[in-house]
């Protein structure tokens, strides 16, 4: 694929997954500069229609909220609150330990943490992680007050439009980012009874339209056995990335 965006490979060690992020064993970290492309291409199509006020971003298959954490340390000036929810209960629990090491007392205890292990164990990757910790800190200090952000997780399944709905009490999202379950890690199932169980993708664009924004995006990182399609959404782009396919929709006015 082209990158329109992150054209440079950057140096994004300081953001690696399980270095101060937390990871989940077993579970590969979403590459950074794809995230980033694909989040930068949603936010084109909304300055293009004159949409320049930061966004409110949600991954209903967060995992450990990775990506969801990565994205917002690298572009917080798009973004005022970010969100996210997933089916399993200690990929919550992990999402919402990444999302507070956006904030100074989050990354004050991660620092902590990571003394700790210098103390015990006297690994050069710890004193690594210590030194990119610091440079997180001196980050989001530098805008924890100039750009408050809200974060939140939940237990949903993602193709509950009902349970969506309640736990974001009324708040409408402007971008859906997320990288659907895939592979020998992860596998999901439909919670719609009107829809065959092979068809969950299906099931979680139709209940994403109860919480978007009216100009809301959605974009969608799947294998290419899913079928990034839908009747009331409209594809604004598509590209592949190796064994990824990438579909980013809006839902269709009527």
């Amino acid at each position: 694929m082209h990158y329109q965006f992150a054209t440079e490979q950057q140096n994004y060690s300081d953001l690696a997954s399980g270095r101060v992020f937390y990871s989940r064993p077993g579970h590969p970290a979403f590459p950074i500069r794809l995230a980033s492309e694909i989040f930068q291409r949603c936010m084109a199509i909304r300055t293009a229609e004159h949409l320049s006020t930061p966004c409110v971003l949600f991954d209903p298959c967060c995992g450990g909220a990775y990506h969801l954490s990565v994205l917002t340390y690298l572009h917080r000036d798009c973004i005022r609150e970010v969100i996210g929810s997933d089916v399993d209960k200690e990929a919550v629990a992990l999402a919402q330990r990444n999302l507070e090491l956006l904030s100074v007392s989050g990354l004050d205890q991660r620092i902590q943490e990571i003394t700790e292990m210098i103390s015990r164990f006297g690994k050069t990757s710890h004193e690594e992680a210590l030194k990119s910790a610091a440079v997180l800190r001196q980050t989001v200090s530098s805008w924890e007050e100039r750009l408050p952000l809200k974060i939140s997780t939940f237990l949903a399944n993602a193709g509950d439009g009902i349970t969506l709905c309640d736990n974001l009490k009324g708040l409408k999202v402007d971008i859906v980012l997320t990288d659907v379950p895939y592979g020998q890690c992860s596998s999901w199932s439909s919670s719609n009874s009107e829809v065959s169980p092979s068809e969950p993708l299906w099931s979680m664009l139709t209940a994403l339209l109860g919480i978007l924004s009216p100009a809301g995006i959605v974009a969608i990182v799947s294998d290419k056995s899913q079928k990034i399609k839908h009747q009331n959404y409209e594809r604004l782009e598509q590209f592949q990335v190796g064994k990824r396919r990438v579909g980013i929709l809006r839902p269709v006015v009527s």
